[in-house]
């Protein structure tokens, strides 16, 4: 009973942490909306320019009631979604493929680099002019910004598997199924998911991008239009609405994280 009874203290200021360190993210934003009061309250510049956190709140309401806001925003992030899944399905398997093959890797190593380099902004008008201004450019916009950091993190974190592992696979005859299914990816999981978390972020840039080339829809399309309408309250929401999907899209990840990773604390609770 004692042993239990410690047991339950020790849990109590665990639980206590947790709870409190759920809220530390909302400080921050609180933090920055008192700050943007302050200075809207101040007058430091024009409300067209700076508007209030009001304004900003009742631009929201308007246009989330006549459904701009909904409708917009789907475009957008279906469109992300799509290039995410491509970008994402290209990048592992050629990483994978590339970190099997060094003769591979030389080849298309100059080519993969050369490309990235470009920002993303300076091809996608060439996209808009061979895929049309429809949702396939702004769909292939997102899945290339996603592509390269999933291919090198799939090149990592599949060469990062311990050279004794794989000795040890081998002594045991493991198909190359089975070296692949119950040792390369169970080892490279962590730095997959660190991927994953950037490219989901990246998605969202990458749609947003497209739609700010050529588009008729979508929260690039409506930051456009209230920039040429100084619409700056509009301007406000249309960036947290991004901000929000980025945010919504890394926890969803990071969850999927924890539950797929989950044997590894299990491990070294082991040990």
């Amino acid at each position: 009973m004692e042993v239990e009874a410690n047991t339950f203290r020790d849990r109590e200021p665990t639980r206590r942490t947790s709870s409190l360190r759920a809220f530390v993210p909302l400080l921050g934003v609180i933090i920055l909306l008192g700050i943007w009061q302050v200075v809207t309250m101040l007058e430091i510049y024009p409300t067209f320019i700076i508007p209030t956190p009001i304004s900003v709140v009742q631009r929201l309401i308007e246009v989330a009631i006549d459904g701009r806001l909904w409708l917009n925003t789907w475009t957008t992030v279906s469109q992300m979604l799509i290039g995410l899944v491509i970008g994402l399905s290209v990048g592992v398997l050629l990483g994978y493929l590339m970190a099997k093959s060094r003769t591979l890797e030389d080849v298309l190593s100059p080519l993969v680099l050369a490309f990235q380099s470009t920002p993303v902004v300076a091809y996608a008008p060439l996209l808009v002019i061979w895929f049309g201004n429809g949702p396939t450019s702004k769909i292939i916009t997102s899945a290339l910004i996603v592509f390269f950091p999933m291919l090198l993190n799939t090149i990592v974190g599949l060469r990062s598997v311990p050279v004794s592992l794989r000795d040890l696979m081998r002594s045991l005859r493991a198909t190359r199924w089975q070296m692949f299914a119950h040792l390369e990816v169970p080892a490279a999981l962590p730095i997959l998911f660190g991927g994953l978390k950037v490219s989901a972020v990246l998605a969202v840039i990458g749609a947003v991008v497209g739609e700010f080339v050529s588009s008729s829809a979508g929260l690039g399309y409506l930051l456009n239009r209230a920039r040429n309408d100084y619409d700056t309250p509009l301007v406000f929401v249309a960036i947290l609405m991004l901000a929000l999907i980025a945010r919504l899209m890394y926890g969803i990840i990071s969850l999927l994280e924890r539950r797929a990773l989950r044997w590894q604390s299990r491990a070294q609770k082991a040990r």
